[in-house]
Protein backbone atom coordinates (compact mmCIF):
# COMPACT_ATOMS: atom_id res chain seq x y z
CA UNK A 1 0.00 0.00 0.00
CA UNK A 2 0.79 3.34 -0.44
CA UNK A 3 1.97 5.30 2.81
CA UNK A 4 3.79 8.13 4.29
CA UNK A 5 6.13 7.46 7.64
CA UNK A 6 8.74 9.43 9.12
CA UNK A 7 11.76 7.34 11.18
CA UNK A 8 13.20 10.05 13.40
CA UNK A 9 11.75 13.47 14.69
CA UNK A 10 12.68 16.45 12.42
CA UNK A 11 11.49 18.91 9.84
CA UNK A 12 8.45 17.42 7.45
CA UNK A 13 10.92 18.44 4.52
CA UNK A 14 13.82 16.19 6.26
CA UNK A 15 11.97 13.61 7.80
CA UNK A 16 8.65 12.59 5.72
CA UNK A 17 8.82 9.55 2.91
CA UNK A 18 6.13 8.37 0.48
CA UNK A 19 6.43 5.20 -0.71
CA UNK A 20 5.10 1.36 -0.24
CA UNK A 21 4.94 -0.60 2.88
CA UNK A 22 2.99 -3.55 3.20
CA UNK A 23 -0.34 -3.61 3.81
CA UNK A 24 -1.44 -4.42 7.34
CA UNK A 25 -3.55 -7.63 8.16
CA UNK A 26 -6.38 -7.87 10.35
CA UNK A 27 -6.32 -9.64 13.34
CA UNK A 28 -9.29 -10.77 16.52
CA UNK A 29 -11.42 -8.27 17.24
CA UNK A 30 -10.22 -5.69 14.41
CA UNK A 31 -11.17 -4.00 10.94
CA UNK A 32 -9.26 -3.31 8.23
CA UNK A 33 -10.63 0.59 6.35
CA UNK A 34 -9.38 1.16 3.05
CA UNK A 35 -8.87 5.02 3.54
CA UNK A 36 -10.51 7.97 1.21
CA UNK A 37 -9.84 11.11 3.36
CA UNK A 38 -7.27 11.13 5.98
CA UNK A 39 -7.37 14.15 8.64
CA UNK A 40 -4.48 16.11 9.75
CA UNK A 41 -4.00 18.24 12.72
CA UNK A 42 -1.71 19.97 14.67
CA UNK A 43 -0.69 17.03 17.23
CA UNK A 44 -0.17 15.17 14.23
CA UNK A 45 2.67 17.82 13.55
CA UNK A 46 3.56 18.34 17.08
CA UNK A 47 4.52 14.50 17.18
CA UNK A 48 6.51 14.40 13.98
CA UNK A 49 8.75 17.11 15.00
CA UNK A 50 9.16 15.72 18.73
CA UNK A 51 7.77 13.19 20.37
CA UNK A 52 9.47 10.40 20.99
CA UNK A 53 9.08 7.42 18.48
CA UNK A 54 7.71 4.71 19.65
CA UNK A 55 8.50 2.10 16.60
CA UNK A 56 10.97 1.87 14.27
CA UNK A 57 8.37 3.69 11.63
CA UNK A 58 5.84 5.97 12.49
CA UNK A 59 2.72 6.02 10.02
CA UNK A 60 1.41 10.04 11.08
CA UNK A 61 -2.30 10.93 11.66
CA UNK A 62 -5.32 9.79 13.31
CA UNK A 63 -8.11 10.58 11.89
CA UNK A 64 -9.98 9.27 8.75
CA UNK A 65 -12.63 8.50 6.19
CA UNK A 66 -13.10 5.23 4.39
CA UNK A 67 -14.98 2.02 3.84
CA UNK A 68 -13.82 -1.73 5.96
CA UNK A 69 -12.93 -4.07 3.49
CA UNK A 70 -11.91 -6.67 5.96
CA UNK A 71 -12.82 -7.97 9.80
CA UNK A 72 -10.78 -10.47 12.13
CA UNK A 73 -12.25 -12.78 14.29
CA UNK A 74 -14.54 -12.41 16.44
CA UNK A 75 -15.99 -8.82 14.09
CA UNK A 76 -19.24 -9.64 12.47
CA UNK A 77 -18.76 -10.08 8.22
CA UNK A 78 -21.44 -7.21 8.28
CA UNK A 79 -19.14 -4.82 9.14
CA UNK A 80 -17.28 -5.46 5.70
CA UNK A 81 -18.46 -2.51 3.09
CA UNK A 82 -19.73 -0.17 5.88
CA UNK A 83 -18.50 3.70 5.66
CA UNK A 84 -17.19 4.94 8.59
CA UNK A 85 -14.69 7.35 10.73
CA UNK A 86 -11.82 6.68 13.03
CA UNK A 87 -10.39 7.77 15.76
CA UNK A 88 -6.95 7.66 18.08
CA UNK A 89 -6.26 5.98 14.53
CA UNK A 90 -2.11 6.64 15.71
CA UNK A 91 -2.19 7.38 19.45
CA UNK A 92 -0.19 4.67 21.05
CA UNK A 93 -0.18 3.21 17.72
CA UNK A 94 2.58 3.12 14.98
CA UNK A 95 0.52 2.95 12.35
CA UNK A 96 -2.12 6.00 11.44
CA UNK A 97 -4.14 6.88 8.71
CA UNK A 98 -1.82 8.46 6.23
CA UNK A 99 -1.59 5.09 4.40
CA UNK A 100 -4.41 3.51 2.35
CA UNK A 101 -4.93 1.11 4.70
CA UNK A 102 -5.77 0.97 8.61
CA UNK A 103 -6.56 -1.47 11.28
CA UNK A 104 -8.29 -0.71 14.11
CA UNK A 105 -10.02 -2.31 17.13
CA UNK A 106 -13.46 -2.65 15.55
CA UNK A 107 -15.21 -0.07 17.87
CA UNK A 108 -12.33 2.81 16.84
CA UNK A 109 -14.60 2.54 13.56
CA UNK A 110 -17.41 4.43 13.78
CA UNK A 111 -20.57 4.24 11.18
CA UNK A 112 -20.29 7.07 8.90
CA UNK A 113 -24.18 8.19 8.37
CA UNK A 114 -25.71 8.02 5.17
CA UNK A 115 -25.13 11.68 3.43
CA UNK A 116 -22.21 12.50 5.23
CA UNK A 117 -19.07 12.32 3.07
CA UNK A 118 -15.28 11.03 3.70
CA UNK A 119 -14.50 15.18 4.52
CA UNK A 120 -16.43 15.52 7.48
CA UNK A 121 -15.64 11.62 8.17
CA UNK A 122 -11.67 12.70 8.39
CA UNK A 123 -12.79 15.83 11.10
CA UNK A 124 -14.32 13.84 13.62
CA UNK A 125 -11.98 11.79 15.43
CA UNK A 126 -10.09 15.00 16.80
CA UNK A 127 -11.91 18.21 16.16
CA UNK A 128 -15.42 16.91 16.00
CA UNK A 129 -14.65 14.81 19.42
CA UNK A 130 -12.38 17.78 21.32
CA UNK A 131 -15.25 20.18 20.23
CA UNK A 132 -18.07 17.37 21.89
CA UNK A 133 -16.42 17.06 24.67
CA UNK A 134 -15.57 20.97 25.28
CA UNK A 135 -19.07 21.72 24.96
CA UNK A 136 -20.39 18.88 27.23
CA UNK A 137 -18.10 19.90 30.28
CA UNK A 138 -19.44 23.40 30.25
CA UNK A 139 -22.84 21.89 31.84
CA UNK A 140 -26.48 23.04 31.37
CA UNK A 141 -25.31 25.83 28.73
CA UNK A 142 -28.73 26.99 27.20
CA UNK A 143 -29.69 30.45 27.28
CA UNK A 144 -26.08 31.08 28.95
CA UNK A 145 -23.08 33.35 27.11
CA UNK A 146 -19.72 31.13 26.54
CA UNK A 147 -16.60 32.30 25.01
CA UNK A 148 -15.31 29.73 22.58
CA UNK A 149 -11.24 30.92 21.62
CA UNK A 150 -10.15 30.48 18.35
CA UNK A 151 -13.80 30.38 17.28
CA UNK A 152 -12.80 30.20 13.23
CA UNK A 153 -10.09 27.30 14.10
CA UNK A 154 -11.19 23.51 13.67
CA UNK A 155 -12.11 22.95 17.07
CA UNK A 156 -13.38 25.93 17.94
CA UNK A 157 -15.80 26.04 14.40
CA UNK A 158 -17.21 22.86 15.83
CA UNK A 159 -17.26 23.92 19.38
CA UNK A 160 -19.10 27.31 18.56
CA UNK A 161 -21.83 25.21 16.27
CA UNK A 162 -22.42 22.77 18.83
CA UNK A 163 -22.61 25.40 21.76
CA UNK A 164 -25.33 27.49 19.55
CA UNK A 165 -27.20 24.04 18.91
CA UNK A 166 -27.77 23.46 22.35
CA UNK A 167 -29.52 27.17 22.96
CA UNK A 168 -26.04 29.23 23.88
CA UNK A 169 -25.14 33.02 23.28
CA UNK A 170 -21.65 32.45 21.73
CA UNK A 171 -18.98 35.32 22.03
CA UNK A 172 -15.98 34.15 20.14
CA UNK A 173 -12.39 35.56 19.57
CA UNK A 174 -10.59 35.39 15.65
CA UNK A 175 -7.34 37.13 14.53
CA UNK A 176 -9.37 38.86 11.34
CA UNK A 177 -12.27 39.99 10.02
CA UNK A 178 -12.40 37.40 7.44
CA UNK A 179 -12.11 34.55 10.03
CA UNK A 180 -14.92 36.69 11.93
CA UNK A 181 -17.02 36.35 9.28
CA UNK A 182 -16.43 32.37 9.19
CA UNK A 183 -17.61 32.38 13.00
CA UNK A 184 -20.77 34.31 12.64
CA UNK A 185 -21.92 31.96 9.68
CA UNK A 186 -22.23 29.18 12.11
CA UNK A 187 -24.14 31.50 14.79
CA UNK A 188 -21.75 33.34 17.27
CA UNK A 189 -23.22 36.02 17.66
CA UNK A 190 -20.43 38.40 18.30
CA UNK A 191 -16.26 38.01 17.49
CA UNK A 192 -13.04 39.89 19.47
CA UNK A 193 -10.39 40.45 17.23
CA UNK A 194 -7.80 38.88 20.43
CA UNK A 195 -4.67 40.87 18.30
CA UNK A 196 -6.26 43.92 18.37
CA UNK A 197 -8.75 44.26 21.00
CA UNK A 198 -8.68 43.99 24.88
CA UNK A 199 -10.64 40.09 25.20
CA UNK A 200 -11.35 40.66 28.79
CA UNK A 201 -12.94 44.12 28.29
CA UNK A 202 -14.69 43.20 25.59
CA UNK A 203 -16.13 40.13 27.31
CA UNK A 204 -17.09 42.31 30.33
CA UNK A 205 -18.60 45.29 27.31
CA UNK A 206 -20.59 42.42 26.04
CA UNK A 207 -22.27 41.08 28.77
CA UNK A 208 -22.89 44.03 31.13
CA UNK A 209 -19.58 43.68 33.48
CA UNK A 210 -20.79 39.67 34.32
CA UNK A 211 -18.22 38.07 32.45
CA UNK A 212 -19.18 34.84 30.51
CA UNK A 213 -20.96 31.43 32.16
CA UNK A 214 -18.21 29.24 30.31
CA UNK A 215 -14.83 29.14 27.90
CA UNK A 216 -13.99 26.78 25.66
CA UNK A 217 -10.17 26.76 25.56
CA UNK A 218 -7.51 25.88 23.28
CA UNK A 219 -4.55 28.10 25.09
CA UNK A 220 -4.39 28.23 28.53
CA UNK A 221 -1.25 30.14 28.25
CA UNK A 222 -3.58 32.85 27.67
CA UNK A 223 -6.76 32.44 28.83
CA UNK A 224 -5.85 32.44 32.79
CA UNK A 225 -5.15 35.75 32.08
CA UNK A 226 -8.40 36.37 30.81
CA UNK A 227 -9.61 35.00 33.87
CA UNK A 228 -7.82 37.06 36.28
CA UNK A 229 -9.25 39.80 34.55
CA UNK A 230 -12.82 39.11 35.01
CA UNK A 231 -13.64 37.71 31.44
CA UNK A 232 -15.35 34.32 33.12
CA UNK A 233 -18.65 34.85 35.60
CA UNK A 234 -18.90 33.68 38.87
CA UNK A 235 -19.47 29.80 38.84
CA UNK A 236 -18.14 29.64 35.70
CA UNK A 237 -16.22 27.05 34.11
CA UNK A 238 -13.07 26.59 32.11
CA UNK A 239 -13.28 23.96 29.47
CA UNK A 240 -9.25 23.57 28.20
CA UNK A 241 -7.97 21.16 25.76
CA UNK A 242 -4.30 22.76 25.32
CA UNK A 243 -2.30 25.61 25.97
CA UNK A 244 0.46 27.47 23.85
CA UNK A 245 2.97 27.11 26.59
CA UNK A 246 4.47 23.97 27.75
CA UNK A 247 5.77 25.94 30.80
CA UNK A 248 3.79 25.91 34.45
CA UNK A 249 0.64 28.78 34.04
CA UNK A 250 -0.15 30.10 37.22
CA UNK A 251 -3.73 29.96 38.04
CA UNK A 252 -5.18 33.38 39.77
CA UNK A 253 -6.03 31.48 43.37
CA UNK A 254 -7.99 34.14 44.84
CA UNK A 255 -10.46 34.89 41.70
CA UNK A 256 -11.35 31.60 41.35
CA UNK A 257 -11.82 30.92 44.97
CA UNK A 258 -13.80 33.64 45.27
CA UNK A 259 -16.30 33.36 42.49
CA UNK A 260 -16.27 29.48 42.71
CA UNK A 261 -15.12 28.77 39.45
CA UNK A 262 -13.93 25.34 38.06
CA UNK A 263 -11.90 24.48 35.10
CA UNK A 264 -12.03 21.22 33.22
CA UNK A 265 -8.95 19.63 31.85
CA UNK A 266 -9.06 17.22 29.24
CA UNK A 267 -6.91 15.47 26.50
CA UNK A 268 -9.47 13.81 23.66
CA UNK A 269 -7.46 11.07 23.13
CA UNK A 270 -7.76 10.12 26.78
CA UNK A 271 -11.62 10.17 27.40
CA UNK A 272 -13.06 7.59 29.49
CA UNK A 273 -15.12 4.77 28.11
CA UNK A 274 -18.63 6.72 29.21
CA UNK A 275 -17.42 9.67 28.27
CA UNK A 276 -16.13 8.16 24.55
CA UNK A 277 -19.12 6.63 24.06
CA UNK A 278 -21.42 9.48 25.21
CA UNK A 279 -19.62 11.24 22.87
CA UNK A 280 -19.15 9.18 19.65
CA UNK A 281 -23.22 8.64 20.21
CA UNK A 282 -23.82 12.28 19.86
CA UNK A 283 -21.33 13.17 17.04
CA UNK A 284 -23.52 10.32 15.05
CA UNK A 285 -26.76 12.17 15.77
CA UNK A 286 -25.38 15.42 14.78
CA UNK A 287 -23.75 13.90 11.80
CA UNK A 288 -27.25 12.19 10.72
CA UNK A 289 -29.24 15.47 11.56
CA UNK A 290 -26.46 16.77 8.93
CA UNK A 291 -26.72 20.13 11.00
CA UNK A 292 -22.68 20.95 11.45
CA UNK A 293 -20.74 22.70 8.68
CA UNK A 294 -17.63 20.94 8.05
CA UNK A 295 -14.75 23.19 7.28
CA UNK A 296 -12.39 21.48 4.68
CA UNK A 297 -9.24 24.45 4.33
CA UNK A 298 -7.15 22.79 2.22
CA UNK A 299 -6.41 19.66 0.35
CA UNK A 300 -3.15 17.25 -0.61
CA UNK A 301 -2.79 14.66 -2.55
CA UNK A 302 -0.59 12.00 -0.46
CA UNK A 303 2.62 12.75 -2.19
CA UNK A 304 1.91 16.32 -1.08
CA UNK A 305 2.22 15.40 2.50
CA UNK A 306 5.70 17.43 3.30
CA UNK A 307 3.73 20.91 2.21
CA UNK A 308 0.42 19.91 4.00
CA UNK A 309 2.66 19.53 7.31
CA UNK A 310 4.05 22.55 6.13
CA UNK A 311 0.91 24.20 5.81
CA UNK A 312 -0.01 23.47 9.30
CA UNK A 313 2.71 24.70 11.20
CA UNK A 314 2.51 28.11 9.45
CA UNK A 315 -1.10 27.98 10.69
CA UNK A 316 -2.79 30.17 7.86
CA UNK A 317 -5.54 28.13 6.55
CA UNK A 318 -8.97 28.24 8.21
CA UNK A 319 -10.24 25.28 8.40
CA UNK A 320 -9.63 21.32 8.36
CA UNK A 321 -6.77 20.53 6.37
CA UNK A 322 -6.86 16.36 4.53
CA UNK A 323 -4.66 14.24 2.69
CA UNK A 324 -6.58 12.10 -0.32
CA UNK A 325 -5.35 8.83 -0.40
Amino acid sequence: MKAAWYESNGEAKDVLVVGEMATPEVGPGEVRVKISVSGLNPSDVKSRRARPLIAPRIVPNSDAGGVIDAVGAGVSTDRIGQRVWTWNGQFGRPLGTSAQYIVLPEDQAVVLPAGTDFDAAACMGIPGLTAFEAVRRCGDIKGKTILVIAAAASVGHYAAQMAVLKGARVIGTVSSETKAAHARAVGVSETINYKTEDVAQRVKELTGGRGVDAIIDMDFSTTAGLVKNGALAPHGTVACYGSNSADDTPIPFRVCLFNTLSFQFFLVYDLTPDERSFALKGLSALLAAGVLVHAIGARYPLSEIVQAHAAVELGKVMGNIVIDL
